[in-house]
């Protein structure tokens, strides 16, 4: 069953470190069957606080989207987002 991984930017306190993170991010993909669905495109807000960006990600099962959440690859470029920037990410197993 499909899952998705959600990131919500709360808030950014240095931009040159979410630069960072977005330039590499890319690549931590390679091997892994992801699809961005959304990528901090035009939102509206319906219930509860504004974001600055949100971030959708399918992939196949939960565990596949662990494996590429824990990954050595991703958890290094993840250290510029902890850096750069608030998030909340919640991962989701699709109906």
């Amino acid at each position: 069953m499909s899952a998705y991984i959600v990131f919500f930017k709360e808030s950014t306190q240095d931009q040159s470190e979410v630069d960072a993170y977005l330039q590499n991010v890319g690549k931590t993909f390679e091997g892994h069957q992801a699809k961005i669905l959304a990528a901090y495109g035009p939102q509206q807000v319906l219930e509860g606080p504004a974001t600055e960006g949100v971030v959708v990600l399918e992939f196949p099962t939960m565990d596949d989207a662990r494996t590429w959440y824990d990954s050595p690859a991703y958890q290094e470029v993840a250290e510029h987002r902890f850096k750069g920037a608030t998030f909340r990410v919640v991962l989701v197993e699709g109906a």
